[in-house]
């Protein structure tokens, strides 16, 4: 099943969003738990971000990693220099392994794009064996994402065609509190609990933050491209002042909130296990 999220390149990607979910995988990890020997699978693996920062660990037995999007997979292919580490093409929603293969998979910034996500938690419980760990964060576009929501509430003053557009990168799947949760909790998964995590985004000037954006990465940058020449440039204008503030251009830092889920695969009433930390 496609994914929303559309790619232009793996390099503009990383400007966009790739620095930043470096900072938040060791996070997720941390939240999810790791032990000894663990097979892992990270789904919608994008560049690397939580497939790499899980190759830190020498203790893990084996990292398989999957995104749906070639231009993804060839760069993370390309950068992988770690036997114990496969990555392929291939759905969230249908995954290429059979029942209980791994201990934990993790999914990070993925769920929300994609369209049937109760599908892809339920593929992730699946394949992980009784009494492993499914775990996955997004971000919270509505209420923790204030220098992506800086764009679209710039962009609805200028263009009332972006509302709609507006309400879809707010409330995308498993952004609203407790959703991911109670997605979990329906596709069987036990022991489920929800936090978020916070880090900050930071940029040197106005270009580094607008750049992949003007360039037609991602969800804000296709909309981007979308407008006729004069509101592209409108919208780029009304898009510095929002960024500098009243201030010279120069570095800015904003705090980011993730959404994040874990859960266990069910053993059996009774079985006492708990989740690894």
């Amino acid at each position: 099943m496609p994914s929303s999220f559309n790619v232009e390149s793996a390099d503009g990607y990383e400007r966009l969003m790739g620095r930043w979910s470096k900072r938040l995988a060791p996070m997720l990890i941390d939240f999810a738990g790791l032990a000894d020997g663990d097979r892992v699978l990270d789904v919608g693996c994008g560049t690397g971000s939580l497939t790499f920062t899980l190759a830190e660990k020498p203790s893990l037995q084996e990292i398989a990693a999957i995104d749906y999007s070639p231009v993804f997979v060839e760069a993370a292919m390309r950068r992988n220099t770690d036997p114990r580490i496969a990555i392929r093409q291939a759905d969230a929603c249908a995954l290429p392994f059979e029942d209980n293969r791994f201990d934990r998979a993790m999914s990070l910034l993925v769920l929300h794009f994609v369209p049937e996500a109760g599908k892809a938690v339920s593929e992730m419980a699946r394949v992980v064996r009784p009494g492993g760990v499914v775990a996955a964060a997004v971000w919270d576009h509505y209420g923790g994402m204030p220098v992506m929501r800086m764009m679209w509430d710039t962009a609805v003053m200028l263009d009332e065609d972006a509302l709609p557009l507006r309400r879809k990168y707010c409330f995308q799947p498993m952004m609203r509190p407790g959703e991911m949760k109670q997605s979990f909790v329906s596709q069987g998964l036990v022991d489920v609990e929800e936090t978020s995590l916070l880090i900050r985004m930071e940029y040197g000037s106005f270009e580094d933050y607008w750049g992949p954006i003007a360039a037609g990465e991602g969800p804000l940058g296709k909309y981007v491209w979308g407008l006729e020449s004069a509101k592209r440039k409108a919208l780029g204008v009304a898009m510095r002042a929002a960024y500098e503030a009243g201030e010279p251009d120069g570095p800015r830092s904003f705090a980011s909130v993730a959404w994040a889920c874990r859960g266990r695969v069910a053993t059996g009433k009774g079985s006492g296990l708990t989740i690894a930390r």
